[in-house]
Order: structure tokens, then C-alpha cells, then sequence
């Protein structure tokens, strides 16, 4: 009877061998597809592993030694990528740290800018309500009516000032005429040819 049973324990041992040797043959190309996934670089995933590996996801789930391989792998790149992401952290977080800096100071110079230019209207308005108190309404009227009758004064002056221009300008047109004539007359009375000698 056991040697009736003998070949088939024999089958059955043979194929559990067999099955060991194909799965520690994929448990080395999962360790070689995360060695080649980590000088590349890239991401450590599970679809990534499995397609490098050639074998299935179900294998990477279900085999511990796959399994286990895989988390580290993931662990460890998880590792890495965050020492890059938090420097860029680092140097953003530095860049915003000296923009608020920047910020703040701006803001204390414009309030300072502010305060001071709301000092100097608060004085101005000061000196005109003075000014306005100094002031009546009716010295206000009696200023504004003298400042037109000024520039009414002023205009006619203006046109005054035009026609004596204009009168002087003939004036001296008339004299330079005038000159002429006594030149012209002077001259006739010194040529001996135009003295009549009158008769004895």
C-alpha cells in the first residue's frame, strides 16, 4: 500500500519544490526590479515593481518576502523624496518669511508716511480756518469787488496803453516826414541856381 502511495507523495513534493524555487525566482526579480527602480529614479510602486518583475500584483500581496520588499522599497523612496520636498519647503517658507519681512517694514514706513502727511494737512486746515476767522463775509465781498474793479482797471489801462502806442507811433511817422521836408527845403535854399536876384 505505501508503495502505491509513494508516487504521488513524490509528485506532490516535487511541485512544492518546484513552487519554491518559482517563487524565490520571483521574489529576486521583485529585489532586482526595486534595485533598477531606485537608480533610475523612479517611484516605487506596486504596478511599477510588478511590470519590472513580470509577475502580478496578487504575488506582491501575497508573498510576504515580495510584500515585505515592496514596503521597504516604498518606505525608504518615501524617505528620500521628502528630504528634497523639505528643503523646497525650507526655501519657500524662507523667500515668504522675507517677502512679510519686506512687507511689514513697507507698511511702518507708509503709516509713518501717513501720519505725518495727516499732521501737516491737520496744520494746514488750522492756518485756513484762522484764516477764514480773520476774515468776514463782508471784508471777503468788499475784496473780492475791488479785485474785479482791479482787473476791469487793469484791462482799460491795457487799451490805453494800446492807442498811445499806436498814437506815438504816428507821431513819429509824421516827424520823420517832417524831417524830410526841412532837409529837402534846406538843400533847395543852398543851390545858388534856385536864388531869384530881384531887379535895381
Amino acid at each position: 500500500m505505501s508503495s502505491s502511495q509513494n508516487p504521488p507523495q513524490t509528485r506532490t513534493a516535487a511541485a512544492l519544490v518546484s513552487r519554491r524555487r518559482d517563487a524565490q525566482a520571483a521574489v529576486d526579480r521583485v529585489h532586482e526590479a526595486i534595485a533598477r527602480l531606485h537608480r533610475e529614479p523612479a517611484p516605487v510602486t506596486v504596478a511599477a515593481v510588478a511590470r519590472r518583475a513580470g509577475v502580478s500584483r496578487t504575488f506582491l500581496y501575497t508573498n510576504p518576502a515580495a510584500r515585505t520588499a515592496v514596503e521597504t522599497a516604498k518606505a525608504d523612496t518615501g524617505q528620500q523624496s521628502r528630504h528634497p520636498a523639505v528643503h523646497q519647503h525650507d526655501q519657500h517658507e524662507a523667500t515668504w518669511r522675507e517677502r512679510a519681512l519686506n512687507a511689514e517694514n513697507g507698511l511702518k514706513t507708509a503709516n509713518a508716511e501717513i501720519l505725518a502727511q495727516r499732521n501737516r494737512i491737520g496744520e494746514l486746515l488750522g492756518r485756513i480756518r484762522d484764516m477764514e476767522a480773520e476774515w468776514s463775509e463782508e471784508a471777503i465781498h468788499r475784496i473780492t469787488t475791488e479785485n474785479t474793479t482791479l482787473k476791469q482797471r487793469v484791462r482799460q489801462l491795457t487799451t490805453d496803453n494800446r492807442n498811445l502806442d499806436e498814437r506815438l507811433t504816428a507821431a513819429r511817422s509824421n516827424l520823420r516826414f517832417q524831417d524830410r521836408r526841412i532837409a529837402d527845403l534846406e538843400t533847395r535854399l543852398a543851390d545858388p541856381t534856385t536864388i531869384q536876384r530881384s531887379p535895381i
